[in-house]
């Protein structure tokens, strides 16, 4: 499935600010970044479930917020982008 992940973290303290690292690094192990604070994956329901609990363990639910949004399928269906647009599609051959 294709679902659309978005966090912000509270950096006001240096303890925000590593929790803000270790989410964009845990969220770069499942998708790819395709803003500041935005991540596109392709997960399956195991690895759905095993994200999420890994971003809940990262975050202080009192001062950070994460969002999850399953994409219908196929992607390019369910997003418009204008202007910059990094998305790599892994279905496609990938030509070094």
């Amino acid at each position: 499935m294709d679902i659309l992940v978005t966090y912000d973290v509270n950096t006001e303290t240096k303890a925000g600010r590593r929790r803000l690292r270790k989410v964009a690094t845990a969220c770069k192990n499942y998708g790819q970044r395709v803003q500041f604070s935005v991540f596109e994956c392709r997960v399956n329901e195991v690895q759905y479930e095993a994200f999420q609990a890994e971003l809940r363990k990262l975050i202080d639910e009192k001062l950070d917020s994460i969002r999850f949004y399953r994409l219908p399928s196929p992607r390019e269906q369910a997003v418009v982008s204008f202007g910059r647009d990094q998305y790599t599609d892994f279905d496609e051959p990938l030509i070094l």
